[in-house]
């Protein structure tokens, strides 16, 4: 596949244990209790960092060492950071205390209102200009994700293998972390993240409009084997190397199939 561009806790009264996070990757996975604590430490960093170590474990609760491990993950993982505090924030003497506080990584990962914000202007969008306005806006959302880039000029293995690529490169700059793989006589796009898969659920034409872009550049019949949108873990999208001959027998929807391709997962392995 080629991608473009995816200690021990010590709360109170808990005794839980999780293993650390890992660099460049989103907070690890906590569970019950832990879970709630982890969120507790990250609500609070919001809404009163920059703030100490010490300050964190008075207001939750937790030991010295649980504090720490949870702010060593959120940092691991890039979605918080530490400072020195200033010279007029020390109390007492002695090196003057780290402060934590958010990111933008870790602001961008905490639950908003956008979602409920675009579906809510995209009905609105309907009830003014109907469903083909719906789908105007998303053939236009979808063309300036490809924006600069050529339809294929000749279809050939090569060509379309390289198109694809050129696409998943535009599609993982606009947040959907694409790459794309071979598969039997054919090439797959895998988009990994959907940045508007809770609007697309509502709103199928965003799905549409991306395939209908695929299609025009590619000059080939497209494929969708799984969407995230339909509560699959990539939208995967198979793109046949070969295009069959128009025969007599033949209409150019027949010819334009991709070639039979099995996959055990309906593109779940695409992760």
């Amino acid at each position: 596949m080629k991608t473009v561009g995816l200690p021990h806790d010590e709360d109170r009264g808990a005794g839980r244990r999780t293993g650390a996070g890992s660099v460049a990757a989103p907070a690890p996975l906590v569970t019950g209790g832990e879970g709630h604590t982890r969120a507790a430490v990250v609500q609070l960093l919001l809404e009163e960092g920059p703030i100490t170590a010490t300050a964190i474990g008075t207001k939750l609760g937790l030991t010295p060492a649980g504090v720490r491990r949870h702010l060593d993950a959120l940092i691991e993982s890039g979605q918080a950071r530490a400072s020195r505090s200033a010279p007029w924030q020390q109390k007492g003497r002695g090196r003057p205390a780290k402060q934590y506080q958010l990111t933008a990584v870790g602001r961008g990962r905490l639950g908003h209102a956008y979602d409920d914000l675009a579906g809510a202007a995209i009905r609105q969008l309907g009830e003014v200009g109907g469903e083909q306005a719906i789908a105007d806006f998303a053939r236009k959302r979808a063309r300036t994700i490809v924006e600069g880039i050529e339809p294929v000029a000749e279809h050939t293995p090569e060509t379309t293998t390289a198109k694809a690529d050129e696409i998943a490169e535009a599609f993982t700059d606009a947040g959907f972390a694409a790459s794309t793989r071979k598969v039997g006589a054919g090439v797959q796009i895998c988009q990994h993240h959907c940045p508007v898969a809770h609007v697309a659920e509502e709103f199928p034409q965003l799905c549409e409009a991306e395939l209908e872009a695929f299609r025009d550049l590619l000059g080939t019949h497209v494929q969708r084997l799984a969407t995230i949108a339909n509560g699959d873990c990539a939208c995967t999208t198979h793109v046949p190397l070969f295009v069959l001959p128009i025969t007599d027998n033949a209409s150019p929807e027949t010819a334009a199939q991709p070639a039979a391709v099995r996959t055990n997962d309906s593109g779940r392995s695409a992760e």
